[in-house]
């Protein structure tokens, strides 16, 4: 079993995205990743003074991406056609696919499939330059926050089925820790920002309870 398990952390599902070194987001990137340092999740995920909302949540969103990435990136071998022949998150919530302009009518798909669409499409949204724009001075799209809690909206689905349906592998390669941070990281973010309906949380409502409340 022991040899399965050797390096899976390092591999992830899509490519990663890089942010621009020297550029304003890179050091905003850094900012976040010093402040989480500090282990106050609340105030991390805070606006720093003086910077842009629109800014802020871009950088974070790529971030959150290739977080999720990773995490999936390690258990890609357990989520399976015949593993995971629907994209569930427990037995009361299943997600099927569309992304509006190639699907435009809901599909109904594995898992595997499914976090394939969703990723590939939060890709190419984050490589749009006239949507994520990585010039100083490039203006953001008036609608950015809405092409932003879209994203979220479907990343936070790839947590909702690593939990429901894969938290037994993730145990198995000592994962939960590096999870449940990444996870407790982006609830915080989400609701700092009111970026995700809470009915859109609704499959993972106990354990955002759970993870949160600790740090009121």
């Amino acid at each position: 079993i022991g040899k399965c398990y050797l390096n899976r952390s390092s591999k992830t599902f899509k490519p990663k995205k890089n942010i621009p070194e020297g550029s304003h987001q890179y050091e905003l990137l850094k900012h976040a990743e010093a402040t989480l340092g500090s282990g106050n999740l609340r105030m991390a995920v805070m606006l720093p003074e003086g910077e842009d909302l629109n800014e802020w949540v871009a950088v974070n969103t790529v971030d959150f991406f290739n977080q999720i990435n990773m995490l999936y990136g390690t258990i890609t071998d357990f989520c399976t056609e015949e593993s995971c022949p629907v994209m569930s998150a427990g037995p009361k919530y299943e997600y099927h696919w569309a992304d509006g302009t190639n699907i435009k009518k809901p599909v109904k798909c594995s898992a595997p499939k499914y976090i394939d669409y969703l990723m590939t499409w939060v890709q190419d949204q984050l490589d749009d330059e006239t949507l994520f724009p990585s010039k100083i001075g490039v203006p953001f799209k008036r609608n950015f926050i809405t092409v932003a809690k879209t994203i979220l909206k479907r990343l936070f689905r790839v947590y909702a089925h690593i939990y429901h349906q894969h938290f037994d592998s993730v145990m198995q390669l000592q994962e939960e820790a590096h999870l449940n941070t990444s996870f407790k990281h982006f609830i915080f973010f989400v609701q700092e920002f009111n970026l995700i309906d809470r009915k859109e949380l609704a499959p993972l409502q106990e354990l955002i309870e759970k993870l949160t409340t600790k740090d009121r």
